[in-house]
């Protein structure tokens, strides 16, 4: 049993170059797709990531904000999986929160650029796989 959850999974965490997102779509079936590393983190409950306004993620979450993460560590084979919601933020304050040097690669007008926005996951629940074996948690 998992003594730690949120230090054993946020080490996970930290140690990937990418996370799975998953959104539902207009018909109800889940979408996945490999992001960015989150830019922040507190603990295992929220998550922000950067992505552009006009996405198609930001439109499902806009309407349905049920979502899922997904970190895995092929080296060990051990995956944790978050469930929880995701919100669209487009505020000035979060945005310059998460604003790094070089971003204006992917969004030109800087942080007020209109197609700059953050996504904000907060997580319910969790599973972790392991040595063979998955275990629920709590979050």
């Amino acid at each position: 049993m998992m003594r730690h959850p949120e230090e054993t999974v946020g080490n996970l965490i930290d140690r990937q170059g990418a996370a799975l997102m998953a959104s539902i779509d207009e018909s109800g079936f889940p979408n996945m797709k490999a992001m960015l590393p989150p830019r922040k983190r507190e603990g295992i409950r929220a998550f922000w990531f950067t992505t552009n306004t006009s996405s198609l993620r930001v439109a499902q979450y806009r309407q349905n904000p049920n979502a899922a993460l997904y970190f895995y560590d092929k080296r060990f084979f051990r995956g944790a999986q978050l469930v929880g919601t995701m919100e669209v933020l487009s505020d000035e304050k979060t945005k310059e929160m998460i604003w790094r040097d070089g971003d204006t690669l992917y969004y030109a007008g800087g942080v007020a650029d209109p197609d700059y926005c953050v996504l904000k996951f907060t997580a319910r629940k969790g599973r972790y796989y392991s040595n063979f074996r998955s275990e629920d948690f709590e979050v």
